[in-house]
C-alpha cells in the first residue's frame, strides 16, 4: 500500500512516519507550505524553516522520500480569510477544524496522486470500519491529547482515506517510541499554537489584519464604564486574562461588535448566571444522526465532555448542558460524542444570554 504521510517537524508526525516505514509500507512524506509571501512580512521570518529542517533530518534518517507542496492560496481562501471574517463579526473562530476539513483532507487529497490509498497524519484519533462500510471516528486513549474535536467536520470519504498511526497511543507512549526509533524530533517540544500561526500569537495575527480600535469595557450588571480595550475582536466569551482591571477576577460576558463594547462581570460564576443552553447550526454528522438525545459535547479542545441533551430540528439543534460552561462562544464548534465515538459537530450561533435574577 502506498501511503502519503503529512509531516510537520514535530514528534507526532515523525513517529507516525516511522511506524509506517517500519511496518513495511511504501511511504512518501509531504510537507505543506501555507504562508503567502505578503504574510511573511508580518511574521518577520519564515515560520517553516526550523520545522522543515527537522522534517528533512527525519526523512533522511528513515530513508523516506520527501515532497514539499504549496497550499498557500488554498490556506488563505479556506482558513485565514475565514478566521479574520469571523473575528471581525464578533465570533470566535476555530481555524484548526477548517484546516483539517479543507486543506489537509481536501486540497491536499486533490494535489497528490490517487495511487496513494491512504493519507496519514499525526493526529491523536482512531477510526473503525463498520460492517456496512461506513467509518466511525473514535477518541484517543489519551484524553488530554485527543484531537477528534479538530477532526469532527470530516466526511465519510475523507475518513475512509485517512490514517492515524498514533491514534491508539498516549503521548507518553509516543515519546517512548520516538526514543526507541532514535528520531531527530524525539526531544523536540510540542507546539501549542493555532494550526497556521506556529509561534505567532493569535492577538498579533488579529492586530495585523484588523488593527486596533479603542472601545469601552462595561460592567454587565450596572452599565458602568470600567476601562477601555483595543478592539472587541481580541476577546472571547468567558475570557479572564488580559483585561487589566483590579477588583476582579473579571470575565468577558458578551460583546457588541456594532458599538465595539466588551461587557465584563466579576460575578461570572454566580449561581444565578446560568449558561446551559445554546443553539447550534450547520449540523454535520460523520456517519448518521444520533438515535438518542442523551449525548455529551465539547465546546473546545480538551479532555472534558459535558453531558447534554440535544433537540434536532433539521440542520439546527438546541443543546442543553448538564453543567454550566463559562465559554459558550458564537462561532465556536460544538462537537458531539456518544461515549468514545465522535458523532459530528455544529457551529454555536446563539448562546442563551446570561441574566441576573432581581
Amino acid at each position: 500500500m502506498k501511503i502519503a504521510v503529512l509531516v510537520s517537524g514535530g514528534v507526532d508526525s515523525s513517529v507516525s512516519l516511522a511506524l509506517l516505514k517500519h511496518a513495511g509500507y511504501d511511504v512518501t512524506a509531504f510537507y505543506l507550505k501555507i504562508w503567502l509571501e505578503d504574510e511573511l512580512s508580518f511574521l518577520g521570518e519564515c515560520p517553516w524553516e526550523e520545522d522543515l529542517l527537522f522534517v528533512k533530518e527525519t526523512c533522511a534518517f528513515l530513508d523516506v522520500p520527501l515532497e514539499i507542496i504549496s497550499l498557500q492560496q488554498e490556506y488563505w481562501d479556506a482558513v485565514v480569510s475565514y478566521t479574520v471574517k469571523e473575528a471581525k463579526e464578533g465570533r470566535t473562530p476555530n481555524p484548526d477544524v477548517l484546516c483539517n476539513q479543507y486543506v489537509k483532507f481536501d486540497a491536499f487529497f486533490k494535489k497528490i496522486s490517487l495511487e496513494y490509498e491512504k493519507v496519514a497524519t499525526g493526529h491523536y484519533a482512531q477510526t473503525v470500519t463498520n460492517d456496512d462500510g461506513t467509518v466511525d471516528l473514535l477518541c484517543s486513549p489519551d484524553t488530554v491529547k485527543d484531537q477528534t474535536y479538530f477532526l469532527s467536520h470530516l466526511s465519510q470519504s475523507q475518513l475512509k482515506r485517512a490514517l492515524f498511526p498514533i491514534g491508539k497511543y498516549t503521548k507518553e507512549e509516543v515519546r517512548k517510541l520516538a526514543d526507541s526509533f532514535n528520531l531527530p524530533t524525539a526531544k523536540r517540544k510540542d507546539s501549542y499554537g493555532i494550526c497556521f500561526l506556529g509561534k505567532i500569537s493569535f492577538d498579533e495575527f488579529l492586530k495585523h489584519h484588523l488593527d486596533t480600535k479603542t472601545g469601552d469595557l462595561i460592567e454587565f450588571e450596572t452599565g458602568k464604564k470600567l476601562g477601555t480595550h483595543n478592539g472587541f475582536w481580541f476577546y472571547t466569551i468567558g475570557q479572564r486574562k488580559g483585561l487589566g482591571l483590579s477588583g476582579g477576577p473579571w470575565y468577558v460576558v458578551t460583546k457588541d461588535p456594532t458599538k465595539n463594547i466588551v461587557y465584563i462581570s466579576c460575578k461570572y460564576h454566580a449561581p444565578e448566571m446560568e449558561r446551559k443552553e445554546f443553539l447550534v447550526e450547520r449540523l454535520h454528522w460523520i456517519n448518521k444522526p444520533p438515535t438518542t438525545n442523551a449525548l455529551s459535547v465539547k465546546l473546545r479542545h480538551g479532555p472534558e465532555q459535558n453531558p447534554c441533551s440535544i433537540t434536532i430540528n433539521g440542520n439546527n439543534a438546541i443543546v442543553c448542558l448538564q453543567n454550566n460552561d463559562q465559554g459558550i462562544a458564537p462561532g465556536q464548534f460544538a462537537v458531539f460524542y456518544d461515549k468514545e465515538t465522535c458523532l459530528g459537530c455544529g457551529v454555536i450561533s446563539l448562546p442563551t444570554a446570561p441574566t441576573f435574577s432581581s
